[in-house]
């Protein structure tokens, strides 16, 4: 199996034949950090999407990505109605509507729950505005456009593994604790959205215990809107409170094989 990090929260994911991607978003404007050499145009080869929710950073390139390869997408409602609004046939868009709800591909299972976003705190939001300044009328509409709707986390069993998969990082402890009823080999964990997402982060490595996690979401992937995370505290964290597991840090359009 291989996985390829895509920058910000989205993921491609190759298994023998089959290639399904997670929150696949390459468009950047022209201060990002670090760069994206991809274009959704690029995408030629996808059978499934599965979207965690429906921001701007997870849902602007679904569209043509879908349209593209003929995938079919796997959302909520809100992102599922914000992308037949943007002219997706709706015959490709499929709705989760119940937590745990489950299928079976060729070839890998995908497994959906309800999830929660990060709330952003006060210190980041003011650091924000500060940098965005005069012009926020230029970045409304991509909160506007796109609103957030249920947050799924996706879990998936590809080649005797099991993938879990958040694309923001506002799970309570309940629901993080909810989803230990088998190990999990790899985790991959968001950093982006709090002024504290480290500390956030790490509080998920040391209840869900993967065998590996990856770190992602952290890129300066629309300034100012977004920022570059130093992500060493989590690591350092990781590293003293959860020993047994692997850090893997990757850079955009990097590959792992697990």
């Amino acid at each position: 199996m291989e996985i390829k990090w895509l920058g910000t929260a989205g993921f491609s994911i190759k298994t023998k034949d089959q290639v399904f991607l997670i929150d696949p978003y390459l468009t950047r404007n022209h201060k990002a950090r670090p760069k994206q050499t991809l274009k959704a145009s690029d995408i030629k080869k996808a059978s499934q999407i599965f979207i965690s929710h429906g921001h701007f950073d997870h849902l602007h390139d679904i569209p043509k990505i879908a349209r593209e390869t003929k995938a079919k997408v796997y959302c909520s409602d809100i992102a599922a109605r914000t992308l037949i609004n943007s002219g997706l046939d709706k015959d490709q868009v499929i709705i989760i509507t119940s937590n745990r709800w489950e299928k079976e591909f060729d070839g890998f299972k995908a497994q959906a729950f309800f999830s929660e976003h990060v709330k952003f705190d006060r210190k980041l939001l003011l650091s924000t505005l500060l940098k965005i300044n005069i012009r926020i009328p230029k970045y409304l509409p991509l909160s506007k456009n796109f609103p957030c709707g249920q947050v799924l986390s996706w879990r998936f069993y590809v080649e005797d593994r099991m993938i879990h998969f958040f694309g923001s990082a506002g799970s309570a402890e309940k629901e993080l604790k909810n989803l230990t009823d088998q190990p999990m080999d790899l985790l991959l964990v968001p950093l982006q959205g709090h002024s504290d997402i480290c500390n956030i982060a790490a509080n998920y490595v040391k209840i869900l215990k993967p065998e590996i996690v990856i770190p992602h979401h952290q890129d300066d992937f629309y300034p100012p809107i977004s920022r570059q995370v130093d992500i060493r505290p989590f690591i350092n964290k990781v590293k003293f409170e959860c020993p047994d597991t692997l850090i893997k840090t990757m850079q955009i359009n990097e590959t792992f094989n697990v």
